[in-house]
């Protein structure tokens, strides 16, 4: 006797003899019955196939590789929430020990036995929860004299990553931008702080500029801050977004001073999910000492069981990815993350130097400071070239690499340039087919016999696609 489920899809049914695979996946609406948790996970899985292999996508910063002891754990932790701390009491504990291991690495005064700081969902939280911090601290100063509190502002360079300008829009706050220019390629300390008034709630330099892969001179800016405070009377503070910089710098340059040594630096932002090796999503922020953190910022409920104080934009958020920091720290020590930054930095340094070598090319910058660069095209080639760097990330893109092209920041929009970000997960053999793949793409671009679309486009200032191409200031380029 045939048995009535057999096409539909049971566990006797082979996954593509089922009934299921010959429909689409659902779109608009949720299907009318359940299926096996195989099929199920097949047709999830097949929707992924025709994407970029997570190792292979040298766009992200984001870790796409740690070993099965850490993914097992995170794994195991999945279905933990971390605010529930009356429940799970030694996951709070753990996240202090991560805040504290962090604000050594970062050199911090502190005295207290826990340090002052926060978990967040990757360093975009907590980039806010910095600068959130330092609005607070200038309105309560600005109220205790009597002064308007309705124009506040903060300093960055054009080569902020995208969530200050989110953290300006929503908490309507002006963000003063300091240009990035070729001879200038980080923030400048005395433009910076020529943007600086009365009404400016702190500068923000960054360890690990997104655009470029470069740092501001935090130093050099806190001494120029110092005297300007001095001068004026402000008390101008330094948030640093330490992003990608904040696990770079403390293993490959202990000697630079770029953190809670400098005295007007009082809070600093990074991503565990970065050079912090732990997967998406995962940021930390910590403040040089308690008085810095306003106690606005720290809300309380009781009904979890007992009173749960947190601080952050939002609410639950998973403990796996505190389960796998504390891991990688215990697993790693300050030597294990201290190789893995080395050799990503030299294999950065490798494909530097080799894109330097190829005809069509000039790297951005001379120096490597963390293990991403950006190069564009020469403007003597790119004149004659039939082909742009969207054309050739385009190539890249059939060989399943993912390197993206992208216009630099306000002032220098005319350049477009490409990037990539070495992980821990990339070796140099992989470096190696990247670096064969990027000539053979050359060569098959060089022999078209007419310009590519992206190409005319660029050469008519039109946009395509969502991108604007120009070359109206290639001629000034650097050689």
């Amino acid at each position: 006797m045939k048995d009535s489920n057999f096409r539909n899809g049971d566990a006797k049914t082979a996954i593509f003899g089922s009934e299921v695979m010959l429909t689409p996946s659902p779109v608009d609406k949720i299907p009318d019955g359940p299926t096996t948790p195989e099929i199920a996970y097949q047709m999830v899985k097949d929707e992924t196939f025709a994407q970029t292999q997570p190792r292979l996508n040298l766009a992200t910063f984001v870790t796409t590789y740690m070993d099965e002891y850490a993914t097992k754990l995170m794994n195991e932790a999945i279905n933990i929430n971390y605010i529930d701390e009356t429940e799970y009491p030694r996951i709070a504990v753990m996240n202090a020990k991560c805040i504290n291991i962090m604000a050594s690495l970062w050199n911090s005064p502190e005295q207290e036995k826990w340090k002052t700081g926060a978990l967040a969902i990757g360093s975009s939280e907590a980039c806010m929860l910095g600068g959130v911090a330092a609005w607070l601290r200038w309105r309560k100063k600005r109220q205790a004299q009597g002064k308007p509190t309705d124009k506040p502002n903060f300093v960055i360079s054009t080569g902020f990553q995208v969530v200050w300008e989110k953290f300006a829009q929503l908490w309507q706050i002006e963000m003063r931008e300091v240009p990035l220019t070729l001879d200038k390629t980080t923030l400048d300390p005395e433009e910076a702080l020529k943007m600086c008034d009365e009404n400016t709630i702190c500068i923000v330099p960054i360890q690990g500029v997104t655009w470029t892969g470069l740092n501001d001179d935090v130093e050099a800016l806190d001494k120029a801050l110092d005297a300007y405070n001095a001068k004026t009377g402000y008390d101008i503070p330094i948030h640093v977004d330490a992003a990608s910089g904040g696990f770079i710098l403390p293993f490959l340059s202990p000697e630079t001073k770029w953190d809670f040594r400098l005295k007007w630096v009082l809070s600093i932002s990074t991503s565990g999910h970065k050079f912090g090796l732990v997967y998406p999503g995962l940021g930390w922020v910590v403040w040089k000492d308690k008085k810095y953190l306003p106690e606005e910022m720290a809300f309380s409920v009781n009904y979890l069981g007992a009173n749960i104080t947190q601080v952050g934009l939002n609410f639950s958020r998973p403990a796996a990815q505190i389960l796998g920091q504390y891991y990688q720290f215990i697993r790693l020590g300050f030597e294990g993350y201290k190789q893995i930054q080395y050799n990503s930095m030299e294999i950065t340094k490798y494909i530097h130097q080799e894109i330097g070598k190829m005809a069509p090319f000039v790297n951005y910058s001379n120096e490597v400071v963390n293990p991403l660069f950006i190069w564009y095209m020469k403007p003597d080639y790119a004149k004659n070239a039939k082909w742009t760097l969207y054309d050739l990330q385009d190539k890249l893109q059939q060989s399943g690499w993912m390197v993206p092209a992208y216009t630099l920041p306000k002032k220098l929009d005319n350049y477009v340039v490409m990037r990539v970000v070495v992980r821990q997960g990339f070796s140099r053999d992989m470096a190696d087919m990247l670096l064969g793949d990027i000539k053979n793409a050359v060569e098959a671009l060089e022999k078209l016999e007419y310009p590519t679309p992206t190409r005319i486009a660029q050469d008519k200032n039109v946009p395509v696609k969502g991108k604007v191409f120009t070359h109206t200031a290639m001629s000034n380029a650097k050689k």
